[in-house]
């Protein structure tokens, strides 16, 4: 009973998942979009060949999700189920390690899994589950971010340092992944560097000295090598090859622009960014309903008020290594070209920190010895933010989104009418 009390919550975590990302998996988005026409074709050409860790196709890319997709395609056949399910199975597995994320932050208030509630507003953000359903890699590269920042966590929760070497190697795949992934290794490290902790406050502990430098080496060295290791055949690739996708979008790199456009660039960038949660949102209509906010009103307010008081509270160690979780992850939309943002699938691992900025404040409401007679108020105040949060996102999707997808995905026909064979 003890065992079933601990971990019924984590399987329905995963039932819950399956159940939103596979709901009409077939029909909604129903065709195919160019780009996952292109990723299928760079999967298949990697078939029968020796390991390449980068590939030129469809505008150049790491490989290491495209062999995850060559791997469906051999288990099922070449297929637009086959293309998608990837992306499909990861979305399931980046919400179970949100929860075990959310799990190590915050304890349970009584008998509130807290965690749980933060895991359902993850899963259910339009933002998160429209990716999850065709074959991007976005919840790819979320699931082995989530998975190097748990045990980066778990190793100053239980002082077993093996936890580092495993974020290492989680940290050098999200490198090989999609190529935001390839900065997040400064999330860990920084963590890493403000540590010691102590677990149960959460708050920079006062070490000795010496003590403190010998033993932020051996962390960092637990850390770094897996990571170099895991990065060395893409790392490798990279030295003697250009990654033309990055060429192609890094605007800073244009000696064409003056400072003065480029600082202009910057700004647009940023501005847009920044408009994007609340109110003016990505135009593509396979990654959002067009310029639709990010965020619905409820939760864009707290995201708001919960990345202020983050900020206020910046002592805190978790506050600190989400926020700088979350800038990381808007770096890449904020060094491309402005009339490409803003862009919900390059911004996509923000989403962890977002939700973390509006539990945060809810939680420490919650909690607080000053307001402990509002207590229910805040708990009621929470289930209420999750039930709208989930019922906003699922009906704008399926009600509302849904209806731009016959122009987002227009290519009718599926792998096999496309002929899309394995090795060619």
């Amino acid at each position: 009973m003890k065992l079933i009390n601990k971990f019924w919550p984590a399987f329905l975590v995963l039932a819950l998942s399956a159940a939103l990302i596979f709901y009409k998996f077939d029909l909604i988005p129903k065709n195919l979009a160019f780009d996952e026409v292109e990723f299928a074709k760079l999967a298949a050409s990697l078939s029968n060949r020796p390991y390449i860790p980068y590939s030129t196709q469809a505008t150049g890319h790491a490989t290491l999700y495209f062999y995850l997709i060559l791997l469906s395609f051999g288990i099922f056949k070449v297929s637009n189920f086959a293309l998608r399910l990837p992306s499909a199975f990861f979305g399931i597995l980046s919400v179970l390690m949100f929860y075990l994320v959310m799990k190590t932050v915050f304890p349970k208030i009584k008998k509130v899994d807290y965690a749980f509630l933060l895991s359902i507003v993850f899963l259910t953000l339009r933002w998160y589950f429209n990716f999850a359903r065709y074959s991007f890699e976005a919840t790819f590269l979320i699931f082995l971010e989530l998975t190097s920042l748990y045990f980066t966590l778990r190793c100053f929760k239980t002082l077993k340092w093996y936890y580092l070497a495993l974020s290492g190697i989680f940290a050098g795949l999200a490198f090989n992944s999609y190529q935001p992934g390839r900065i997040f290794f400064l999330v860990p490290l920084l963590f890493l560097i403000l540590k010691p902790v102590n677990s149960l406050t959460g708050k920079l502990a006062k070490p000795d000295y010496r003590q403190y430098r010998q033993q932020i080496i051996k962390q960092l060295l637990l850390f770094v090598i897996p990571f170099l290791i895991t990065i060395t055949p893409l790392s490798t690739y990279l030295l003697f090859h250009q990654d033309s996708r990055f060429n192609q979008e890094f605007f800073l790199k244009n000696s064409q622009l003056s400072i003065g456009q480029k600082a202009q660039y910057l700004w647009s960038n940023i501005s847009s960014t920044a408009l994007m949660f609340n109110f003016k949102g990505d135009v593509n209509g396979r990654q959002n309903y067009p310029l639709k906010p990010a965020l619905n009103p409820i939760f864009g307010i707290i995201f708001i008020l919960g990345f202020i008081y983050s900020l206020l509270k910046f002592k805190n160690i978790y506050n600190r290594t989400f926020l700088f979780y979350f800038f990381v992850a808007l770096i890449p939309t904020v060094l491309t070209y402005p009339w490409e943002n803003p862009n919900m699938l390059r911004t996509v691992t923000a989403i962890p920190a977002v939700v973390y900025f509006s539990g945060r404040i809810v939680y420490d409401f919650i909690v607080s010895d000053r307001l402990k007679k509002y207590k229910t108020v805040f708990v009621v105040l929470l289930f209420f933010v999750t039930a709208f949060s989930m019922t906003y996102e699922i009906r704008t999707y399926f009600l509302y989104q849904n209806t731009v997808f016959p122009q987002a995905f227009g290519i009718k026909e599926n792998l096999n009418q496309l002929k899309i064979k394995l090795g060619k």
